[in-house]
């Protein structure tokens, strides 16, 4: 036995889609000094549940913007909010429409696929 014991935190995720009473699962994930919220939310859709709705599209952090959510009410990316040792609340952006879990639309309104067509048909 290597006598290091791995640290363990509550992650509380927002679930749900647009038309759901939205609920919170609570996840036990492994805590590393350094890692981030989305190290986390990956980790539950590897090895925990598959159904987690989340989005990234990382190349490095802060590069894309794909991942912004809230994290313990303030809005945030995911890849650069900081695991703490502490519970800690995740929720999809409340200005944005869900998707599903954390996901939300993204897109400015000027550039959604609707927006494009019927300027086309103009």
């Amino acid at each position: 036995m290597s006598g290091i014991e791995k640290q363990i935190m509550t992650l509380r995720v927002q679930r749900g889609g647009p038309d759901d009473t939205p609920r919170f699962d609570e996840f036990q994930v492994p805590y590393e000094p350094g890692a981030s919220v989305l190290d986390a939310l990956v980790w539950i859709r590897q090895d925990v549940d598959p159904t987690l709705a989340i989005r990234y599209a990382c190349v490095n952090a802060n590069a894309c913007k794909e991942c912004m959510v809230r994290v313990n009410d303030k809005v945030d990316y995911a890849c650069t909010a900081r695991l703490t040792s502490e519970p800690m609340t995740v929720e999809p952006l409340s200005n944005k429409r869900l998707i599903r879990d954390l996901v939300t639309d993204i897109v400015p309104p000027k550039e959604q696929l609707s927006a494009v067509v019927e300027t086309r048909k103009k």
